[in-house]
């Protein structure tokens, strides 16, 4: 069977300098979700650096790889396949011969990306998943580093240089002291880096991805989510230089690290290390996004580019596992009655949160009632979300449990609330509690919140309830529009029978 009628699935084989990987994902969307993600380890540009061409092994498990991706493509009913090669099949003498046999196996055209192309792609995926990025977009492969300022959406600065984990490997002859020289060199080549001072570094690729692991097990990180791990730059440097110091005897004994990466880690932590000395940027950002969202990105519309990634992705969940999307969108409106003056105000960003923990609000419905909270909580906090920051993640995540178990347990939750500050830890409190007042009138049901508007009077908070919803009102409705107007500081009313009104702003 193909995969969901109403979708068109879109298929990015990515044939790298160290790994070969095919995704498939649901559509071409501005928040597509991967049905199917399979990467394969070759080491095709493990001996570049010395011999100039693609390593024999490598060739043949890239081969068989490729063979297996037609496979699985078909097997899916996928029509539309982009097919990319990187830095190695690009500079090796013996490269123009693999991407021949790799087009005959794949049956497909195999676009050997430039740096510069490739250095835009990365920095695409970066703007596709992280939002209003501003910084510079770094993605470490096995043959190379790319490099590339973004800001707003704006791409500058673009440059490759041939610093990739296995070449490093290969030119220095496994010597991390002479791969310090070579990085050293090739940094000062580049005069723009301190464009990158004070701000943000994004960190793209399987070798940091490893790093950022490493330290979240470190630190005993309360969220396992990777896209968006924030580190200082203080912080990031000494743990590059501590892992950059690492024999692998040492590196062996680390069961978060596989025996894949053992190799390529301490070099990725070097040009991490060296990169940050010489930049000086605010944090590292690590970014699972890169060249295939990239690609991806670049094939869409300006319309769809200008969607939120975030609210995208809420509504998608929504419309898989709420009772009604359409509550869930007038829950947006009828939660922005409270965000006003007198009430607490929002950012702009404090509001894009809140309309997306509105989507969600409802999509835990379906689990036992006793593990509601529990599952909401764990399905938002780990969710494949994008365009959120960790903070911002927690804030939502503990939104829907607060939703869910009331504002008296927080035994569950204890841990994302180190994530956020005491307002944003409020602010997620006093929406909970306004999903549960909801709740008791809507029944999850639309149509129903438009007529039964909150408003501000004096220091009270209104709710009014007109014919025909006056029968609604209940002790429970009152119990729960009490808690949240406590957390507003207000005295609840409750109007019933009262002609309707639209509350004013």
């Amino acid at each position: 069977m193909a995969l969901r009628y109403d979708r068109a699935p879109v298929a990015v084989v990515d044939i790298g300098s160290n790994s070969v990987r095919l995704i498939v994902y649901d559509d071409a969307t501005r928040a597509p979700a991967p049905v199917y993600n399979e990467k394969v380890l070759c080491g095709l540009g493990r001996s570049i650096a010395t011999t100039g061409k693609l390593e024999a092994s490598g060739v043949s498990r890239a081969l068989r790889a490729l063979r297996r991706f037609r496979a699985l493509i078909e097997q899916l009913h996928v029509d539309r396949i982009e097919v990319i090669a990187t830095a190695a099949a690009r500079e090796a003498e013996n490269g123009p011969d693999f991407i021949a046999q790799a087009e005959q196996v794949l049956g497909r055209q195999v676009k050997v990306l430039s740096g510069n192309m490739e250095a835009e792609l990365a920095a695409l995926g970066v703007v596709s998943g992280i939002y209003a990025a501003d910084g510079f977009a770094g993605d470490l492969g096995g043959g190379s580093l790319e490099l590339i300022d973004v800001r707003g959406g704006r791409l500058s600065d673009a440059l490759t240089m041939p610093l990739g984990g296995l070449r490093l490997i290969d030119a220095s002859g496994g010597s991390l002291k002479k791969a310090r020289e070579i990085v050293d060199a090739e940094f000062s080549k580049v005069d723009w880096l301190e464009k990158g001072r004070g701000r943000d570094f994004y960190a793209i690729g399987g070798t940091w991805r490893a790093l950022a692991r490493l330290h979240m097990t470190q630190t005993n990180y309360p969220l396992s989510v990777m896209h968006n791990y924030r580190i200082e730059a203080d912080e990031a440097l000494k743990f590059a230089a501590l892992i950059d110091h690492q024999s692998q005897s040492s590196l062996a004994g680390i069961r978060d690290l596989s025996s894949a990466r053992r190799e390529t880690v301490p070099y990725g932590a070097l040009v991490l290390e060296r990169l940050i000395k010489q930049m000086k940027p605010r944090s590292i950002v690590t970014s699972v996004l890169g060249i295939r969202e990239g690609l991806l990105y670049s094939l869409l519309s300006e319309e769809e580019r200008a969607k939120d990634p975030l609210l995208e992705a809420c509504v998608h969940l929504a419309e898989q596992r709420s009772r009604s999307i359409e509550n869930s969108y007038e829950l947006c409106d009828w939660t922005d009655a409270l965000f006003r003056v007198p009430g607490p105000v929002e950012t702009p960003e404090q509001t894009r949160l809140r309309h997306a923990a509105c989507l969600l609000s409802d999509i835990g419905w379906r689990a036992h009632p006793d593990y509601r909270g529990a599952q909401s909580l764990n399905l938002v906090a780990h969710g494949d979300f994008v365009g959120v920051d960790h903070p911002g993640r927690a804030f939502l995540a503990l939104t829907a449990y607060y939703r869910n178990e009331g504002l008296v347990k927080d035994d569950l939750s204890q841990r994302l609330i180190e994530l956020v500050d005491k307002e944003t830890l409020k602010r997620a409190r006093i929406l909970g509690a306004a999903f549960r007042a909801a709740h008791m009138v809507a029944a999850a049901m639309p149509g129903v919140l438009p007529h039964t508007p909150l408003s501000y009077e004096g220091n009270r908070l209104i709710w009014q309830l007109p014919e025909p919803y006056a029968n609604l009102e209940g002790e429970r409705v009152e119990r729960r529009f009490k808690s949240l107007a406590n957390l507003l500081e207000r005295e609840p009313e409750i109007r019933v029978g009262t002609p309707f009104q639209l509350a004013a702003g």
